[in-house]
């Protein structure tokens, strides 16, 4: 497990099911949550690659931070598919002040773990993260 600055240590899984959907795609998206008991990041929940952008923002708790990997795929104006890895940092307003302290300060590190993350994005309400948001990014 590597150790992250905040005193987080990030559990391999978090990393092996990154590489998963970086290589393989097999994955659509990775939500990751910190337990404080256990100081470490976690898989939360893996979307299935048939899973779409609706599906991963519902994934998403209202009131609490989480770290979360989105494989958005999309056509280039010229009709080439491609593909842009996200991080998304979420943070919603509603949460705790001591959650979004504890995920702001390990971010960093995490996405240093996360080798291929192509777009970073900071959402602290859905409107911030909205696939509109997503394709004006992904270019």
């Amino acid at each position: 497990m590597a150790n992250a600055a905040s005193g987080m240590a990030v559990h391999d899984e978090c990393k092996l099911k990154f590489l998963e959907l970086k290589a393989k795609r097999t994955y659509r998206f990775i939500v990751y949550k910190i337990e404080e008991k256990q100081k470490q990041v976690i898989v939360e929940k893996l979307g299935e690659p048939t899973e779409n952008y609706e599906d991963f923002t519902k994934s998403l708790p209202a009131d609490e931070c989480r770290y979360a990997v989105y494989d958005f795929e999309f056509l280039t104006p010229e009709g080439v598919p491609k593909s842009r890895i996200f991080f998304i940092a979420w943070s919603p307003d509603t949460s705790r002040v001591r959650n979004k302290m504890i995920y702001a300060s390990s971010k960093d590190r995490f996405k240093r773990e996360l080798d291929g993350i192509q777009v970073e994005l900071q959402a602290t309400d859905p409107t911030e993260m909205g696939i509109d948001v997503i394709k004006s990014r992904a270019n």
